[in-house]
Formats: structure tokens, sequence, C-alpha cells
């Protein structure tokens, strides 16, 4: 008789065509993710690493166990944070948060702050994201007379990836942009190359679960900044505009909403202005 050890080594059948086309389905109907034919062995790498933890042996039946009631709404959690991508890091496209630092630096010139200012990373993975955007926030109001007066949440749908984000500890490599002064300044080491964020900065920040296809159920409005990149690219393009016409609704007159490069093409909102840069897709909402 087989131990468990080894059948976690035997390698899974191939999917089938079938198999494949119903977890498509699946997926796109519960995350609106589209995964193309091209990515089917990314699909049955991610699905059999859960299977093996679970000794099951084909695609079909641990579909079935997925789907399956109560049961499988438990099980769909668990899946989701091995499908889910979490492979990032601080500043990851630079040039967004130059916008954000402009933008904040010209609001608090030239309107002071009326309320603390709210920012939002949409499909925040493990949080590298959502404290870049505090440590931008923190820096343009830190010669202000009440510097803590901002706050970022940070969604995602994989609740393993918000727990690394609340956990607030990442290795030396996800901070290679940060400049020292900047990661002297915000971060504690914790030896052997990690770090961990300090808890003034940590304090500002907030994690929830969020599937962006409930967004009409989110409760968030008058946000000044959101922050959508590296997330439309897995949707169909009447979804993206779907997405980000829901975000716009969630975005306060005079708030900036900035999104990954390529990501869309040919969205335009009558209540959104392109903002001018090469390097940045970003929109700034009209004050009426």
């Amino acid at each position: 008789m087989q131990s468990d050890g080894a059948w976690a080594l035997r390698p899974l059948a191939e999917m089938s065509v079938q198999e494949f086309r119903d977890w498509q389905v699946l997926l796109e109907n519960r995350t609106g993710l589209v995964l193309s034919d091209q990515r089917r062995a990314l699909l049955q790498a991610s699905l059999s690493t859960r299977m093996r933890e679970l000794n099951i042996a084909d695609y079909s039946s641990y579909y079935q166990q997925v789907t399956d009631g109560l049961r499988g709404a438990i099980e769909w959690s668990n899946l989701l944070d091995h499908l889910t991508v979490q492979e990032t890091r601080f500043f990851r496209h630079r040039p967004s948060f130059e916008i954000l630092d402009g933008y904040l630096r010209r609001r608090i010139s030239e309107t002071g702050l009326r309320h603390p200012l709210a920012l939002w990373s949409v499909g925040c993975s493990t949080g590298e994201e959502s404290y870049s955007l505090a440590i931008v926030a923190a820096e343009a109001l830190r010669n202000c007379e009440q510097p803590e007066l901002f706050g970022v949440t940070g969604t995602d749908i994989s609740m393993k990836a918000l727990s690394k984000a609340r956990n607030a500890e990442y290795g030396a490599r996800r901070l290679e942009q940060i400049e020292v002064d900047l990661l002297e300044r915000y971060f504690d080491p914790l030896g052997e190359g990690r770090y961990k964020v300090r808890a003034a900065l940590a304090s500002r920040v907030c994690f929830a679960r969020l599937n962006v296809l409930e967004l009409a159920k989110a409760p968030f409005s008058g946000v000044d900044v959101i922050f959508c990149q590296n997330l439309l690219i897995y949707f169909r393009r009447w979804r993206r505009r779907e997405i980000l016409n829901r975000l716009v609704e969630r975005l306060a007159p005079g708030g900036l909403l900035v999104i990954g490069v390529g990501e869309v093409v040919d969205w335009q909102h009558p209540d959104m202005l392109p903002v001018a840069d090469d390097q940045v897709l970003a929109f700034i909402r009209k004050n009426v």
C-alpha cells in the first residue's frame, strides 16, 4: 500500500479539454477572471497543488467538491489562495507613485486638509501597494499640522494574501525600490533580510476581503485616491469598463484614479479627466 507521501509525489493525469472549460466558466462566473487556453498548464499546476493536499486524484472530483454547497464554499475560499498571484513589491510602478505624490502635495497646498484623506488599493495582494500608498501620503503630510490625517484601505479576494498584508513583514527583495531614508523611517529590521512596517504607519492601513465583481455592495464613498493596477488585465473588456465605472462612483470630486498602463485602452467617463502623462494611466474626477 502506498503511503500518503508517495501518493503526493505521483503526477496527476492531464486535465481534459472539457474539464478545463468547466473550470474556466466557474472562475469567470465567480471572480470575473478569464483564463486563456495558453494558461491551462498554470491552472492545472495550481489546482493539483491543492488536490494533493486533499488526496483528490482527478479534476472533475475536485470540481464537484468546490461546487458542493457550504462545504464547497469553504473549499473555494481555500482554493483562491492557490490561484491568486501574490508576487509584487513596494513602489512597483514608480511613475504612478510620483503622480500620487504630486497630486497630494498640490491638493494640500491649494485646499488644505478639510477631512482625512482616504486612499484605496484595489486588488492589494499581500499589501505592498497599500503600504506604498501610505508612505507617499505620510511623506506628503509630514510637515502639516496633522500629519496623521489619512487612511489607506487595501482589498483583495484572497484571505491568505490579506493575512500576510496585516502581518506587514517583508523580505528585502520586496523593498528594493525604496530609498534608504524611507526604509529607515517606516520599517524596523527583523534580521535575516526581513523588515516589518512600523506600527505608526501600519495603524493607518486596514485590509478587507472584497470580490471586485461585488463593488456595488462595497461600503466605500468619497474616496480621494483609488489605485487599481495589474488587476484589470485578467478581465474581459466589458467587465473592465464596468469595474472602472463602479470605482468612479466611489471617487470623491477632484479624486485621483490610477490604473495600470495598457490595461484599458478605450475607456472614457463623462465625469473623468485624463492626467497628461506618457508613463501613467490616471484620471481626475471633475469637481461637479
